[in-house]
């Protein structure tokens, strides 16, 4: 069975203004070589384009006197990160053959709000006619229904129109997620007191809304843009007493009514949550480590790999982090040094605490640990 390409989530759009003469092809070729090599292979454009994550690449030109100028269209299925830094690579050409251009980012479509907008509209015109059909019966059933979708509804709230739950103004307690999406599968499940930031520029809003609450719990996914957010929180001076994560490697948005119960039972203090970010806080301790960990460290960031070392620093297997477990069954006695894209779990201290050597496990953050081993010595990748 063959799988198809991701769909597209975001589209980003430019113009450039070249001061010269030429055409479409030369301009394509401009972008697909003044961005090779800017980052990892992973964020390459033609191999982005091969995999589905980006889209084929649109330009349309218009010469004027001895300039062209053109408008580029770029299809995205990545996160909303990478496509920013997509967005940046784009504008950072500067020439096109022999001659000067300038590329400006005018806006980035997020595709599949557009697409639930128009779900939405038509929803309302099904549910129009529904109404013009019912029979008298269905009177007082049809009510509620519709007091229930009133009271799930989005608000916007205050004068950045932020999305957020009904309740959010009235209740004691104050849920800050990150997106509209968010907010809805939140209401989906009934918590109506809830606010999102839209992006990591805290709002003003937010900020004095938290201050007036008993309590405010920060629900962010459980990735880097999650660290971003709660970073951005802090940085923001925003009062937060607890931090709830989605699982690893999951949004809010996608998650469950018992997942998000999950998220909230586990939910940790605000300074403790600060402790766990990957994203550095101060001066940490550097651990004395053969330096070539640091170069494996910054080739596994943001890839979700892993790479397991025997105690020459000889490369004894490249995983993704989703079968880390099991390769170290097999693997852990040859073993010296794990370094990973993920969360040190305490699953995979118990893996490598069968091991009659030392071992050396390296992750992005470290998990609850109700039971260390003593010969698993556990890191974060920035103390290395």
């Amino acid at each position: 069975m063959s799988i198809g390409p991701p769909s597209i989530k975001y589209l980003i759009e430019a113009k450039i203004e070249v001061n010269g003469v030429v055409d479409r092809n030369d301009i394509i070729g401009a972008v697909f070589g003044q961005t090779e090599g800017l980052f990892s292979s992973e964020l390459d454009l033609r191999e982005l384009q091969k995999s589905g994550r980006i889209g084929r690449i649109e330009i349309s030109v218009n010469v004027q006197g001895n300039k062209t100028y053109g408008k580029l269209t770029v299809p995205s299925a990545l996160d909303k990160y990478s496509t920013a830094l997509i967005a940046a690579m784009i504008e950072s050409v500067d020439r096109v053959g022999p001659y000067s251009a300038a590329v400006k980012i005018e806006k980035i479509h997020d595709v599949r709000g557009e697409k639930r907008k128009k779900i939405i509209e038509r929803a309302r015109a099904i549910l129009y006619q529904w109404e013009k059909s019912k029979i008298p019966e269905e009177d007082e059933v049809l009510k509620e229904l519709e007091e229930a979708l009133l009271k799930a509804r989005v608000i916007e709230f205050g004068p950045e129109k932020i999305p957020a739950g009904p309740d959010v103004g009235k209740s004691d307690e104050l849920i800050i997620v990150e997106g509209r999406a968010d907010v809805i599968n939140l209401l989906k499940h009934g918590y109506t007191n809830v606010i999102a930031v839209e992006g990591i520029k805290i709002p003003d809003s937010v900020k004095s809304l938290a201050a007036k609450k008993k309590k405010v719990i920060a629900f962010l996914d459980g990735d880097r843009g999650g660290d971003m957010i709660l970073n951005e929180l802090k940085n923001a001076g925003v009062k937060i007493d607890l931090v709830a994560r989605a699982p690893y490697g999951k949004e809010v948005e996608q998650l469950t009514g018992k997942e998000i119960v999950d998220a909230f039972h586990h939910a940790v203090p605000y300074e403790e949550a600060l402790k766990q970010l990957k994203i550095p806080r101060g001066r940490k301790a550097v651990v004395a480590l053969p330096e070539k960990l640091r170069d494996y460290a910054h080739e596994v960031e943001g890839k979700l790999m892993a790479v397991l070392l025997d105690e020459n620093l000889n490369e004894l297997k490249r995983t993704p982090v989703s079968e880390l477990a099991q390769e170290l069954q097999s693997l852990r006695d040859n073993v010296k040094y794990v370094v990973f894209d993920g969360i040190v779990t305490q699953r995979l201290v118990d893996v490598l605490a069968e091991k009659s050597g030392e071992v050396y496990l390296i992750g992005v953050r470290i998990g609850e640990l109700s039971k260390p081993a003593e010969n698993v010595k556990v890191l974060t990748l920035d103390r290395l």
